[in-house]
C-alpha cells in the first residue's frame, strides 16, 4: 500500500526488536502433507528456522518494494513474546526435510501477488 499510496509509514507494535520466524505457505502445506503421510505421531515443529526481528522484516519488504518507510513505534501496543523461532531438529530427523523457501523468496512472491491484487482493485475502482 505504501508504494501505491505514497504514504510511506508503517506502525510497528513495540520497538521492532522482537524476533519471529515465518514459513511460506507452500512449505507449510508440503510439510503438513509429508507429516500426515508419515508414521510420526508425536508433536513436531514445522516452521522456518530463519529468525528475524520485526525491523529486519520491514527492511526486507522495503528492498522488495523498492521504497523506504518511516517506522512509527507504538510501545504501548501488545507485542507478544520477545522471541519465537522453530527448532527443526525433530522434523529433519523424522522426515529428512524442513522448510526450504527463504523468508526473502517467500516475501518476494507474496509481495508481487498482493501488489497485483491491490493494483487491479485500484484500476477497477478508477474505471467504475
Amino acid at each position: 500500500m505504501a508504494q501505491l499510496s505514497g504514504s510511506h509509514e508503517i506502525e510497528v507494535w513495540g520497538d521492532g526488536e522482537q524476533t519471529r520466524s515465518f514459513t511460506f505457505i507452500e512449505d507449510c502445506t508440503y510439510g503438513t502433507r509429508r507429516l500426515m503421510d508419515s508414521d510420526v505421531s508425536q508433536p513436531i515443529n514445522l516452521g522456518s528456522s530463519q529468525l528475524v526481528t520485526i525491523n529486519e522484516l520491514v527492511e526486507i519488504v522495503e528492498r522488495i518494494a523498492g521504497i523506504e518507510v518511516e517506522r512509527k513505534y507504538d510501545l504501548s501496543a501488545p507485542q507478544g513474546v520477545r522471541g519465537r523461532n522453530s527448532d527443526n531438529t525433530m522434523i529433519r530427523e523424522c522426515l529428512g526435510w524442513e522448510p526450504r523457501v527463504t523468508l526473502e523468496e517467500g516475501l518476494e512472491k507474496t509481495y508481487r501477488w498482493i501488489h497485483q491484487q491491490v493494483a487491479e482493485r485500484e484500476r477497477v475502482a478508477s474505471v467504475t
